[in-house]
């Protein structure tokens, strides 16, 4: 019976000597990162898709294409944005052309990847650049943009300061 009891105790001894091994040989690989279905790490994947959609937008926006500009937007920002995109101070207003606009960064954020972009806008020889924040959320295997605010309340006019103000932010869509 001294036997039996020695070979359970070596065998609890090994077992236990091992246990941290195979405890981390049960990692989910790669440092314990996992990935997105492309490949790519979680945050990363948001990030890459967050700014592809924001600049399709801004691409959309440049272009005065505002039917490209609604297919960047989750669904319900749909109606807010027709109502809106096309008027006086939208967005996709007739009067206004968007000369530059460029993404300046890209972060995670409360409700979704937050995506800073500087737009400057043009009406007639005026011009006024403004900073706009996107929120970017995925919608079930996809992403859409479910936010647009401005920035902050400063303008940078390049035309004469004693002249007319710039046109007001384009803005059709308010954040959620």
């Amino acid at each position: 019976m001294g036997r039996s009891h020695r070979g359970r105790f070596a065998a609890l001894a090994l077992a236990l000597a091992l246990t941290p091994a195979a405890l981390a040989a049960c990692g989910s690989g790669d440092k314990g990162a996992a990935t997105a279905p492309s490949g790519r790490a979680p945050a990363e994947e948001a990030a890459a898709k967050s700014r592809e959609r924001v600049q399709a937008y801004l691409d959309a926006l440049t272009a005065r294409d505002a039917d490209a500009g609604r297919s960047q937007l989750c669904a319900p920002m749909h109606a807010a944005f027709d109502a809106a995109a096309t008027g006086p101070n939208g967005d996709f207003a007739d009067h206004f052309t968007v000369p530059d606009a460029t993404i300046t960064d890209v972060r995670s954020g409360p409700n979704g990847q937050e995506v800073s972009a500087s737009v400057t806008v043009a009406a007639g020889s005026r011009k006024a650049t403004r900073s706009l924040l996107f929120t970017v959320t995925r919608n079930g295997a996809d992403w859409c943009i479910s936010g647009e605010a401005p920035r902050d309340r400063t303008a940078e006019p390049t035309a004469d300061p004693s002249g007319p103000p710039p046109p007001a932010a384009p803005s059709p869509v308010s954040s959620q």
